[in-house]
């Protein structure tokens, strides 16, 4: 597909050809940048799931992405520029986004383990004077620290995110309930028919469940496309489920007499 046809924001990325990565070292030897070296990799114009072992890179993969696109590392919007901690690899300096033509009017990088450095910067940027509106405004105006962790992640994507625009997630359903996760699932629809991309990690067999995404999963040759039913999420949640009993008899040993 060519830029100027494409309806979404983000075409694929690529390690950068005019630069030489050290691809023995941390973070170019994970299995989910290895594959970068031989290839590029393609976004779904909707919902793109990224998935596969801890370790594998997945959210170091994401990461980079968000930051290369012009996210703050920590997470929040293109406007937050506040540093906790710098824990962030130097990937995105090697990557090579290819953008469309078509231009985002929002925009988010959800990480789920520096969420509360983002729900304090709201609070932080708040207390300052000011002649517009409370930033909390835009996140339902309620604090974000005033409510469960859960709650936090809900009433961003509800009410932060407006549609047209790039939304990159890491492990959203660390939060959130299966019931929650229904509605985030039901929320990502909305917003997809709302003209936005959606790159999200996710260890979540409910939200890889979504019918117009591409799942690749993180292999030892890099990144491949899998169908739902093949993913080992599903393969193991699935068959748990089925039968409990058994699993937790292989898991733990059945108890034999005293």
């Amino acid at each position: 597909m060519r830029a100027l046809d494409a309806t979404h924001y983000l075409m694929d990325v690529a390690l950068k050809r005019d630069r030489s990565s050290p691809m023995e070292a941390f973070p170019f030897r994970l299995p989910a940048v290895r594959g970068l070296r031989d290839r590029a990799l393609v976004f779904h114009p909707k919902v793109t799931f990224i998935v596969g072992e801890n370790g594998s890179g997945k959210s170091t993969l994401l990461e980079a992405i968000a930051v290369a696109w012009g996210f703050n590392p920590e997470g929040g919007t293109r406007n937050f520029n506040f540093r906790t901690q710098a824990s962030h690899s130097p990937l995105h300096d090697y990557l090579r986004l290819g953008r469309s033509t078509r231009r985002a009017r929002d925009g988010f990088f959800l990480r789920a383990e520096s969420f509360y450095n983002v729900a304090s910067q709201i609070d932080a940027l708040d207390r300052e004077p000011t002649l517009g509106d409370r930033i909390i405004g835009s996140y339902g105006g309620v604090s974000l620290h005033a409510q469960s962790h859960g709650e936090s992640f809900m009433s961003l994507i509800q009410h932060r995110f407006g549609g047209h625009g790039l939304y990159v997630l890491d492990e959203p359903e660390a939060a959130l309930s299966p019931t929650r996760q229904l509605a985030l699932l039901a929320r990502l629809d909305q917003l997809v028919r709302c003209n936005s991309q959606f790159i999200i990690a996710t260890h979540s067999p409910i939200l890889m469940a979504y019918p117009e995404a591409d799942i690749l999963q993180i292999t030892d040759d890099g990144l491949q496309r899998v169908a739902y039913r093949d993913t080992g999420h599903y393969i193991v949640t699935r068959a748990f489920l089925d039968n409990p009993q058994r699993q937790l008899d292989r898991l733990l040993g059945e108890a034999g007499p005293d």
